[in-house]
């Protein structure tokens, strides 16, 4: 059996700002279900995890983490639930405070949090393989474990989350938060920038990221983000994974957060799209279709597609809710949108997963026409609680919406190419005429029945992995 260590700085169900907490949550259960592997995930333990984790952590040991000139203390505790083991690393002064991102020296609070990981190796009863680090707050994890080697045969892996998050600060940091030779400033430095992304993908021996068309896009210009060069001398190091999801979390049949569960019928979608109208005070109208956003409000998610033909689709026989929070002006638009139809749309300007889950559970479509979107979890769910989505074809939404095909009658959602507002609009009223035609509308609901997206595949993909880069363990 190999062990396999995972580092991160979000993990559900101890704490979650996004899709990142989802992955590093259930990816390891699959692995070690389905693949048979030993995984254990490390975090900073942040004042936000609820006390009820807390008061089942086991304190194991402290220790001194040098950080430059600096040297900061660090606890290390051990929780085990759900057959995983997790680690927490503690340090009052760069967790103990309110949210876990959005501060001035976040860089260094991970780069503390890098060096405290590659120093509990040293504590732990336990000798991981490879070390499988996640998005930029863990990317100086594989740098540091290729240029210290605090277990020589240990191998790393970095998976990139969103390109468009790296980590970056001045050049000087290297001087103040590291005790290395100046001759590794080069594998951190991109753009006289130093940069945690950078660190990883130069270190790790194998870089995978959450879909496999955006492990393509990210190679181009448009898409990398400034490091797209990086990423075409990694191109052959590079594979693209696509997320899957909790199935057993995200079931409608037996979520908690549901009027009524249900495993494909529509009448119970029905019954429970009555009851969502009553409880956010929104109309009812038997026989129109209802469209949903879930999303944070920012332009990566193509709301500056949605503001320019919202009121032209609104004029049709349709009604809209959208939920989330983010940009002002993104808020601002929409509750005006509201304020002008109110039988026909609803913003909700907060964040509530229950909501969100009776959401998902009462909608005929799911719309997500993204900018860019590296893999997207929201539209697995939407499809997991037989809900249509519909998508702009990039990252992985290309990967999994397949748009329906009335000559065929394949297809579990829609999709247009072009990052172009009316692409979207024509793509919306061609939704409108298949939901209007019984016959069709029957045959897409079936085929989104059909449509699968646990972790069992990409946990077989990932296990491939590690098994190449420790050929000589036994994994399965």
């Amino acid at each position: 059996m190999s062990n396999i260590l995972f580092v991160a700085s979000e993990c559900t169900p101890f704490i979650k700002t996004g899709g990142l907490a989802d992955v590093v949550g259930s990816l390891p259960q699959a692995l070690q279900k389905e693949e048979k592997l030993e995984v254990r995930v490390i975090l900073p333990l942040y004042d936000e995890i609820d006390d009820v984790w807390k008061n089942q952590m086991e304190y194991l040991t402290s220790f001194d983490v040098q950080l430059g000139w600096r040297k900061q203390e660090a606890q290390l505790f051990m929780l085990v639930h759900d057959q995983i083991t997790y680690y927490f690393i503690a340090n009052d002064y760069y967790f103990t405070r309110k949210g876990i991102y959005g501060y001035y020296d976040d860089g260094e609070r991970f780069v503390f949090f890098s060096h405290a990981v590659m120093e509990s190796l040293r504590h732990l009863d336990y000798r991981p393989q490879v070390l499988h680090a996640h998005d930029w707050q863990a990317g100086i994890t594989v740098a540091l474990a290729n240029i210290m080697k605090p277990i020589e045969e240990m191998k790393t892996i970095f998976t990139i989350h969103n390109l468009k998050y790296q980590g970056v600060m001045p050049l000087h940091i290297f001087d103040d938060f590291f005790n290395l030779g100046k001759e590794h400033i080069a594998g951190m430095e991109w753009d006289g920038m130093f940069n945690c992304l950078k660190s990883a993908l130069f270190h790790a021996d194998k870089i995978t990221t959450v879909s496999p068309t955006y492990a393509e896009e990210i190679k181009n210009p448009y898409y990398g983000e400034g490091i797209h060069g990086m990423l075409r001398e990694r191109s052959d190091d590079l594979l693209g994974v696509l997320n899957g999801i909790d199935t057993k979390e995200y079931n409608p049949s037996s979520d908690p957060n549901l009027f009524v569960n249900y495993r494909t019928a529509r009448l119970k979608k029905r019954q429970n799209r009555i009851k969502l109208h009553e409880e956010i005070n929104l109309p009812y109208k038997e026989g129109t279709p209802l469209y949903i956003i879930i999303t944070r409000l920012v332009e990566q998610k193509g709301l500056y597609l949605v503001q320019h033909i919202l009121d032209e689709f609104l004029e049709g026989d349709v009604q809209f809710i959208i939920l989330g929070t983010g940009d002002p002006e993104f808020e601002n638009y929409f509750a005006d949108l509201a304020s002008r139809y109110p039988d026909k749309a609803q913003a909700i300007l907060s964040f509530d997963e229950g909501l969100a889950r009776r959401l998902y559970a009462s909608a005929d479509f799911f719309l997500m026409p993204s900018k860019f979107e590296p893999c997207g979890l929201s539209q697995l769910i939407a499809l997991q609680y037989k809900t249509v989505p519909v998508v702009r074809e990039t990252g992985g939404l290309k990967d999994t919406v397949i748009s329906y095909n009335e000559l065929t009658g394949e297809g579990n959602g829609f999709s247009f190419a072009n990052y172009n507002a009316h692409d979207l609009l024509n793509v919306l009223r061609y939704t409108i005429k298949i939901y209007a035609n019984t016959t069709e509308w029957q045959n897409l609901l079936k085929n989104v029945n059909k449509s699968q997206f646990s972790w069992k595949d990409s946990a077989q993909q990932y296990a491939e992995i590690y098994t190449k880069l420790i050929p000589e363990s036994i994994i399965g």
